[in-house]
């Protein structure tokens, strides 16, 4: 599932926790993004760009993913950390990433150029994690279309984003998944932007 995308963030609607080994101790800290190649954490720990750091942490049901770090930026208390895996580690991230983004507790948002449009597609969860990105992109980046076709989960606050970039910027909804095609046909059905509680779990509509 995640091909060339080994740069792109993934986001969570529920942060993982994380476990740290810097400088002889241990600390605690939530991951805000995650991709292939590192992880964004938000910790109180003391660390230093260019320094190392242990990384323990587990994507929901995943098995522990125990991987060195190097700490390569840092804004307040957010710091991006480079992986050092190993051909195990690195086995055991690709597949929480891939099974998250199955189980719609995932998500990633990327923009393509195809054919003269710009296409915004979304894989995983469409949920509330998102809407930063969701409107950096149709407001600064401009979007003509929403490719949801591997979207597997769906939450209310996520079809209310579909429904600003429709209603108010004219965006059209290209490729659909079925959860998403029923979750969709569900929202229009009420006038103005407001998303009715919909079946199920409230996020998942398979």
């Amino acid at each position: 599932m995640l091909d060339q995308r080994r740069h792109l963030r993934i986001r969570f609607a529920s942060l993982p926790t994380i476990s740290l080994g810097y400088g002889g101790a241990v600390g605690e800290g939530v991951i805000e993004n995650l991709s292939l190649s590192g992880l964004m954490v938000r910790t109180s720990m003391p660390l230093e760009i260019s320094h190392n750091v242990g990384c323990e942490f587990r994507i929901f049901q995943s098995p522990l993913i125990d991987v060195p770090a190097a700490v390569v930026s840092r804004v307040g208390d957010v710091f991006g950390v480079r992986f050092q895996p190993g051909p195990i580690s690195q086995i055991l991230i690709e597949d929480a990433i891939n099974q998250a983004l199955l189980d719609g507790n995932a998500s990633i948002l990327s923009v393509h150029e195809l054919g003269g449009k710009k296409i915004m597609r979304i894989t995983g969860g469409l949920s509330g994690a998102l809407r930063n990105d969701f409107m950096h992109a149709l407001t600064r980046m401009g979007v003509d279309e929403i490719d949801v076709e591997s979207v597997t989960a769906v939450e209310q606050a996520g079809l209310a984003l579909c429904l600003v970039a429709t209603t108010r910027h004219g965006v059209t909804i290209g490729a659909q998944s079925q959860c998403f095609a029923e979750a969709w046909k569900f929202a229009q059905a009420v006038p103005g932007d407001s998303v009715p509680e919909t079946p199920g779990r409230g996020q998942s509509l398979e």
